[in-house]
């Protein structure tokens, strides 16, 4: 497994991952931001992805809408995409996340084909560029997020991999080992972030490894499931204070790599 974490798109990105001792960036290019912007800054990311030694690890867009009322395919949002793959081949970056968003006036058997309909596009498009491409279990605008799903989504597409959060899973009701142990095997791709909840309630998202969640049990559970690829640190606005916020991911860093016995 790497250790690495989500950044932004600027040099002091990875010279904090190169200081932290990561193997990888993660960019994120959700809804809102601009897609083409962020293609012409790939000739710098190269550069600065050889000047430190930094790959990168996965590219992901959150919070878009894919399907239309009548359940189909936007056209706009799934050429985005396929930039998005373009991007990461290009960066030889292996992996790509995406969800799916569900249409309160069609019913859930008609939402699941659509979604397959949806991510078999993007795995046909993504064949031969050496990128694999998955769901996330955030809940944002995406309801391919549960067990119940991925058996019906999943279950039909099985080069479709799934972005793996404990914390969305411990906030909405899952058990998180659970849901690795069963679909560890399918993970392409891991979260770190953290989470807290008190009374049934959550209370905050403190740096990974500074909470609640059995880091050392659900590393052990990727392993036993033969997973070897990125475990990406999410910085959250956590109760820290503003001048501790650097200092959690250095916290953060320095845990996992404890677990995963780095020297």
């Amino acid at each position: 497994m790497k250790l690495g974490m989500i950044g932004a798109v600027e040099e002091e990105s990875f010279i904090q991952a190169q200081r932290r001792r990561l193997s990888f960036l993660e960019f994120c290019v959700n809804e809102g931001d601009d897609v083409d912007a962020f293609r012409a800054q790939l000739g710098r990311i190269t550069v600065w992805k050889q000047q430190y030694g930094i790959g990168i690890g996965s590219i992901g867009r959150w919070k878009s809408e894919r399907i239309d009322a009548n359940g189909a395919i936007l056209p706009e949002e799934s050429e985005r995409c396929f930039k998005l793959i373009d991007a990461c081949a290009e960066l030889g970056c292996p992996s790509f996340v995406a969800g799916c968003n569900y249409v309160d006036g069609l019913s859930f058997y008609d939402n699941c084909t659509s979604a397959i309909r949806f991510f078999e596009k993007l795995l046909r498009y993504a064949n031969g560029k050496g990128v694999k491409v998955s769901t996330y279990n955030c809940r944002k605008v995406n309801f391919v997020n549960t067990p119940e799903v991925w058996k019906i989504v999943h279950g039909h597409l099985p080069e479709l991999g799934i972005k793996f959060d404990p914390s969305h899973a411990r906030f909405f009701g899952g058990d998180y080992m659970q849901e690795a142990l069963d679909w560890g095997h399918r993970f392409y791709h891991v979260h770190l972030k953290g989470s807290l909840i008190v009374g049934g309630v959550k209370v905050d998202e403190p740096p990974a490894g500074m909470d609640q969640t059995d880091w050392p049990s659900f590393i052990a559970v990727l392993r036993s499931r033969g997973y070897d690829a990125g475990l990406s640190i999410e910085p959250r606005k956590s109760a820290l204070p503003d001048e501790l916020a650097a200092a959690g991911i250095d916290y953060s860093a320095n845990y996992f790599r404890s677990l995963l016995l780095e020297r």
